[in-house]
């Protein structure tokens, strides 16, 4: 670890570096030291970034967590040699990010992605401005299930997540026709 006297005073965000999967158990497992250590003057914050993302599955809309950022914890804390000794050694953790795993405070701008600012609080995202995920992609073939193309089937050309809607080649006529419609209009097969 550093001397004391590179230590910042006060506390700052630094992020450590988990195995994939463990976030929220190493959450958990800080969590606990800080209150057995009782550190809580120490370690403030324990932090796994989560976003709401609106998704497409099964022509089904709903709203899910995802982690923002898999594989990464973030913690507001006082940097010395007992909360670094203390967080460096919990299970799952991997070690600090920054030059030779030397915990690097995070940057006021480098914050923001994290959803750590002024502003918004968690889970204030209109839905308009969630990412959409869907499980189709361009080539699938999927059955629409509304509206006048009801029954039919065709391969997907595009996907327009702005405006909700896929572009899909059916045969129609004995010619392949191009048709938009809605993405809760169709399901993959």
């Amino acid at each position: 670890m550093a001397d004391k006297d590179e230590y910042l005073d006060g506390p700052m965000w630094y992020v450590v570096h988990t195995y994939s999967g463990y976030e929220n158990k190493v959450k958990a497992n800080i969590e606990k030291s800080i209150q057995n250590l009782h550190l809580e003057d120490q370690i403030l914050e324990v932090q796994v970034p989560m976003e709401e993302v609106v998704e497409i599955k099964d022509a089904r809309k709903k709203i899910v967590q995802k982690k923002l950022f898999p594989g990464y914890v973030l913690l507001h804390m006082i940097m010395n040699e007992e909360t670094w000794f203390v967080v460096r050694n919990t299970r799952g953790v991997t070690g600090f990010v920054g030059p030779e795993s030397k915990p690097v405070p995070l940057t006021a701008e480098e914050m923001i992605p994290f959803g750590i600012s002024e502003g918004r609080e968690e889970g204030e995202t209109p839905e308009d401005e969630m990412p959409i995920e869907v499980d189709i992609e361009i080539g699938d073939h999927v059955k629409m299930i509304n509206g006048v193309w009801a029954d039919n089937e065709g391969i997907v050309t595009d996907i327009d997540l702005a405006e909700e809607t896929v572009t899909v080649t059916v045969d129609s006529f004995s010619r392949e026709t191009e048709v938009t419609v809605g993405l809760l209009d169709v399901v993959k097969m």
